[in-house]
């Protein structure tokens, strides 16, 4: 057994422990738990008692030995990673990532731009709403059937008085109504485009959400024609879409404007062909429009004989998802990076 610890010995002694690997295998073939000095361990239960105290020592000291050199090879390894190494300062910088402004933001950036290069000014509201702001003075009577066009989410109903309900808005009009009274002396024209957030109490799905984004704008002056209306909006469609695109007008309702539309575009997927965006119709709608009911001045202080104007609001998903063709409308609120990361450098 003296001979097996000579010969361990030497070979200990003449390890290379250069590198990680050299190391890891020295520990695997002596010092492990499964190595050659353990078994030799184990082995010397086996000796005869006379010779235990020589064998013993030598093993000893093979341990010893064996242990020190792995330890003192791991702390120089341990010290060699620590130096950094010198830098090169003709290499190029490593990239960074760059984020995405959510495709949402872009477009209302977007459209808002749009009506600020002809003069509108940007003006938002409360996402908590008094019936009065939200209905009543839109022309929406107590029991008046387009009340639920919109399923509302309440925050506080009174049962005898629904004037003092309050509850998450259910479009940006609400705006409309708070500017037309802080203007309503008409000391110069009105013209607005108004962004933000809605709530309606809807299933969602890939084409309904129950929050959405809305746009809608505003013009109240002397004069103010559905021609004026007609031209604004072929302006925004062309600016927004780039180039003459097919715009159309269908006679509609709401209840806060007289005369009302909505507007339909050319598919810009299929060209006007028919697909599965536009229904195979060839048209999609991308806005509600209409003249300014004269009931809405008067419920804001604004004489409707000397003024009048028009409305409009659109939905900037429904935007987006001609723009950027995107298929469900859950996508914009599920904060997913693979779709998000799409949107890095649009602006």
């Amino acid at each position: 057994m003296l001979n097996d610890i000579q010969r361990l010995m030497a070979e200990v002694q003449a390890a290379a422990l250069s590198t990680r690997e050299e190391v890891d295998q020295y520990h695997r073939t002596y010092t492990a738990k499964k190595g050659a000095i353990q078994a030799l361990f184990d082995q010397f239960k086996q000796v005869a008692p006379e010779q235990r105290r020589e064998i013993g020592k030598a093993l000893n000291e093979l341990k010893t030995l064996a242990e020190a050199r792995l330890q003192e090879a791991s702390h120089a390894l341990e010290q060699a990673r620590e130096v950094p190494a010198p830098t090169d300062l003709s290499r190029p910088g490593l990239p960074h990532w760059q984020g995405s402004r959510h495709p949402l933001s872009l477009v209302t950036e977007r459209v808002v731009n749009i009506f600020q290069r002809v003069g509108f000014s940007v003006d938002e509201g409360p996402e908590v709403e008094t019936d009065w702001y939200n209905f009543t003075a839109l022309n929406f009577e107590a029991n008046h059937p387009a009340r639920d066009m919109q399923d509302t989410f309440f925050v506080r109903r009174d049962a005898n008085d629904y004037t003092q309900d309050l509850l998450l808005r259910t479009h940006t009009s609400n705006v409309q109504i708070r500017a037309m009274e802080r203007m309503k002396d008409m000391k110069q024209p009105i013209r607005l485009v108004m962004p933000g957030r809605v709530y309606r109490n809807e299933a969602i799905s890939a084409r309904a959400h129950c929050f959405f984004h809305q746009i809608e704008g505003l013009v109240i002056d002397k004069g103010v024609s559905y021609a004026d209306l007609k031209l604004m909006l072929q302006y925004f469609v062309d600016n927004l879409f780039g180039g003459n695109i097919p715009v159309r007008l269908r006679p509609s309702y709401f209840p806060f404007t007289e005369i009302s539309a909505e507007v339909d575009v050319q598919c810009r997927v299929c060209g006007g062909d028919g697909c599965q965006l536009c229904k195979h119709t060839g048209w999609v709608e991308i806005l509600g429009c209409g003249m300014v009911d004269p009931n809405v001045l008067a419920n804001c202080g604004i004489d409707p004989e000397g003024y009048s104007g028009y409305a409009f609001g659109m939905g900037v998903e429904r935007i987006a998802q001609l723009l950027y063709r995107v298929p469900d409308l859950r996508l914009y609120s599920q904060n997913d990076y693979r779709f998000l990361a799409q949107f890095q450098g649009w602006h």
